[in-house]
C-alpha cells in the first residue's frame, strides 16, 4: 500500500490540507478517482469508525477511499446519546484501563481535536444514603477524575473536577428534583457532542487530507485477485452508475450490518447482535436547572442531558431482531423513559412534553467465529479481524474511543499483505497521526470565540446566534458568513426554525455533503427531533434553498418534501404502537428516498 501522487506530484493523503468541502462537484471528482485509481485502502461505512479509519489511513500517507450507502452518520453514529464520556459505570467493573482510555480520548477531543464540537457538561449523581454511598460513589468519581489526569485538561480547556453537594445545595442547583429523590449529590463532568455533525466534520477532515469520499454509494459485490479481495463493485444511488473500485485492502466498518458485509464478501468472522437504544426530547423549560442527571435504573443507567433548547432523556437497552435500516421506538419505549425520569422529577413529564424521539442500534460483539487463521485484535469494547485476505472488519466499541478503534483496524489491515505487495513492512509504515490532527473548524476556533462579541455587533446578530454558529462550525463559520455576504437574505432565520439561518441549509448542500432534505432536517440541523413539528414547518423552505446548489427541478422539490413528510408521519405512527413489530410496520409505510438495489449474490 504505497502512496501515489496527483498529476502535479503532490502525494495524496500527505502534505498540506486541501479543500474540505463536500460539494456536489467534489463528490463527482471523488467518484472519478474511485473508478480510476487503485487505492491502498477502501473503507466501507461512513459512521464515526469508518470516517475515523479513512482519516487514520490517510494520515499514514496511504491513498484512501470511503463509501457510505446512505448519508454520513445515518446509522448508529447519529443516534447515540451524544455524549463523549469515560464510562463511569465501568469503574464498578474495575475496568480501569478502558475508563482511562476513554477519558484520554475525551481530553483530546475537548482540548485539541474538536473543541468547537465537544463541550463539557455537568452531571448530578443523586445519592440515596448519606454516609456509605457518598463515600463509595465519591471515591469512584475521584478516581474517574484521577484517571483523566493531564488528558482531561489538554489545551487549557479541561473538564472541571467533581464536587459534593448537600441536600440544600442540590435543591438550589436542581429545583426540578423531588425533595425525597436524594439526600445530596455529586456533581461531575463529562462532555456532549452533536454526533452527526462530528462525523460529517470528520469526513471533511479526511477529504482535506486526500481521501476520496462519496455517500449514497452502495457496495454490491467484490473483486478478487489471487484469492484476495481486491476491491468492490458499487452503484451510485444518485445516478444509477455502476463502478468498480480497486483497492489493496478493504476495511468494513458497518456496525450492526457487519454480518451482512461479511456475507457479501463470502466471509465469516465477527458475530454482531443489535441492541436498541431510544432517546426522547423534551423542552428546556420542562426541567428546571442547568445540570444533567445520571440515574441508576434496574436495567442500566438513565441520562437526562441539558442542551440549549431542550433536554435529552435516554436510553433503553433491548434486543432488536428486526430490519436494521429504520429502527423505531414503540409506545413502550417512550413510556419507560418517561417513567424513569418521573421517578425523580418534581413535575411529571407526559407524552405532551415529548418533542421528538430517535432510535439507534448498538453493535454488540458475540464471540468471534474463526478457523484460527484470522488476524484479530480484541478489546472489551471492540473487535477487529481480518476475515479473509484483503478484508478486515471492525465492530463494537463506543463513540468516545472511535479514534482508537480506527487506529486498531488500520493496524490490523496493514498487517495483512499479499506476497509481493508493495506495501512497506508493517514496522516501517508511519504510525497514526490522528491524535495530532485537529478536525476541520478547530484551528482558529479559539480566536473566533474571542471575537464573538465583535462578530455579533458587526452583523446585528445576538451573541446567542454567534455562539450557535461557532459551536456548529468553529472557524469554518467564515464560510457560512461568506454566503450571507453574497446573499443577505441568507442571514435571515429559516422558516419554522428561528435558531437556524437560511445560510445553514445552503451550506449543508454546498459544503457538508447533504444530498436530500432528510439529510439537512435530521442530521445537519436535528430539527426532526428537536422541534414539536419535527421540522415539517421548515421542509419546503429548506428544500427550495437546496434546489439551487443541487440542481433540483420543481418536481424534485415536491418529491423531497413529500418523502420527508411521509417519514415524519410514519415515525409518529410507530411511536404509539405497543411493540417493536407493529412499530416497524408503521415506520416502513414511508418510502425510501431512493430504493436500494439488491446486492449481487444476495
Amino acid at each position: 500500500m504505497t502512496s501515489s501522487t496527483t498529476s502535479t506530484g503532490t502525494p495524496r493523503g500527505t502534505g498540506s490540507t486541501g479543500s474540505t468541502a463536500l460539494s456536489p462537484a467534489a463528490r463527482d471528482r471523488a467518484l472519478e478517482r474511485l473508478a480510476a485509481e487503485q487505492l491502498d485502502v477502501l473503507v466501507i461505512g461512513g459512521g464515526v469508525t469508518g470516517a475515523g479509519a479513512a482519516l487514520d489511513a490517510a494520515s499514514r500517507g496511504l491513498t484512501v477511499g470511503l463509501l457510505e450507502q446512505r448519508d454520513w452518520a445515518s446509522g448508529t453514529s447519529s443516534r447515540a446519546s451524544k455524549l463523549v464520556h469515560g464510562g463511569l459505570r465501568y469503574l464498578e467493573m474495575l475496568d480501569f484501563a478502558l475508563v482511562h482510555e476513554a477519558l484520554q480520548e475525551r481530553g483530546l477531543l475537548v482540548g485539541r481535536l474538536a473543541p468547537h464540537l465537544v463541550h463539557p457538561v455537568p452531571f448530578l449523581y443523586p445519592l440515596q444514603h448519606r454516609l456509605w454511598e457518598r463515600a463509595y460513589v465519591g471515591a469512584g468519581i475521584a478516581l474517574y477524575d484521577a484517571l483523566a489526569g493531564v488528558f482531561g485538561r489538554i489545551g487549557g480547556r479541561g473538564v472541571p473536577l467533581h464536587r459534593h453537594l448537600s441536600h440544600r445545595a442540590l435543591a438550589r442547583v436542581a429545583p426540578s428534583l423531588r425533595p425525597d429523590a436524594a439526600v445530596g449529590a455529586i456533581r461531575y463532568y463529562d462532555a456532549k457532542v452533536d454526533d452527526a455533525r462530528f462525523v460529517e466534520v470528520l469526513v471533511r477532515t479526511a477529504v482535506g487530507h486526500g481521501v476520496a469520499a462519496a455517500s449514497r454509494v452502495t457496495v454490491t459485490g467484490y473483486l478478487e485477485e489471487g484469492g484476495r479481495v481486491a476491491g468492490v463493485t458499487a452503484v451510485d444511488l444518485e445516478t444509477g452508475r455502476e463502478l468498480q473500485v480497486r483497492a489493496r485492502h478493504v476495511i468494513g466498518a458497518t456496525g450492526v450490518w457487519t454480518e451482512q458485509t461479511q456475507e457479501l464478501f463470502r466471509a465469516q468472522g465477527l458475530q454482531v447482535r443489535a441492541s436498541k437504544g431510544v432517546h426522547i426530547v423534551v423542552p428546556r423549560d420542562a426541567v428546571a436547572g442547568e445540570d444533567g442527571f445520571i440515574l441508576k435504573t434496574e436495567k442500566s443507567v438513565l441520562f437526562i442531558i441539558p442542551w440549549t433548547t431542550h433536554w435529552v432523556i435516554g436510553t433503553t437497552d433491548t434486543p432488536w431482531d428486526l430490519a436494521k435500516d429504520h429502527p423505531v421506538a414503540s409506545a413502550a419505549d417512550v413510556d419507560y423513559l418517561l417513567a424513569q425520569a418521573n421517578a425523580v422529577l418534581r413535575r411529571p413529564l407526559t407524552r405532551d412534553d415529548v418533542l421528538g424521539v430517535w432510535t439507534g442500534l448498538r453493535p454488540l460483539i458475540q464471540p468471534v467465529s474463526s478457523d484460527g487463521s484470522a488476524t484479530t485484535k480484541v478489546s472489551r469494547e471492540h473487535t477487529t479481524a481480518t476475515v479473509r485476505p484483503g478484508l478486515t472488519v471492525i465492530a463494537g466499541g463506543k463513540y468516545t474511543t472511535y479514534r482508537v478503534m480506527a487506529r486498531d483496524v488500520v493496524d490490523v489491515a496493514l498487517a495483512d499483505r499479499a506476497p509481493g505487495d508493495p506495501v512497506a513492512p508493517a514496522g516501517e509504515v508511519p504510525a497514526s497521526l490522528t491524535d495530532q490532527l485537529p478536525l476541520a473548524g478547530a484551528d482558529g476556533y479559539a480566536v473566533r470565540w474571542n471575537q464573538r462579541h465583535r462578530l455579533a455587533a458587526s452583523r446585528g446578530w445576538s451573541e446567542e446566534r454567534v455562539v450557535h454558529l461557532l459551536h456548529r462550525y468553529g472557524s469554518l463559520v467564515d464560510e457560512v458568513i461568506a454566503l450571507v455576504d453574497d446573499d443577505p437574505s441568507l442571514g435571515e432565520p429559516l422558516e419554522g426554525a428561528p435558531h437556524h439561518l437560511r445560510a445553514e441549509v445552503v451550506y449543508a448542500a454546498t459544503h457538508e455533503g447533504a444530498l436530500h432534505l432528510e439529510d439537512v432536517l435530521t442530521r445537519r440541523t436535528r430539527l426532526s427531533y428537536e422541534q414539536a413539528d419535527r421540522g415539517t414547518a421548515s421542509a419546503r423552505s429548506a428544500a427550495e434553498l437546496m434546489a439551487g446548489p443541487l440542481g433540483w427541478s420543481a418536481e424534485q422539490v415536491e418529491q423531497e418534501v413529500a418523502t420527508y413528510l411521509e417519514r415524519v408521519a410514519a415515525e409518529r405512527a410507530a411511536e404509539v404502537e405497543p411493540d417493536d413489530a407493529s412499530a416497524e410496520r408503521a415506520r416502513l409505510r414511508a418510502p425510501e428516498i431512493r430504493p436500494l438495489p439488491v446486492a449481487a449474490g444476495a
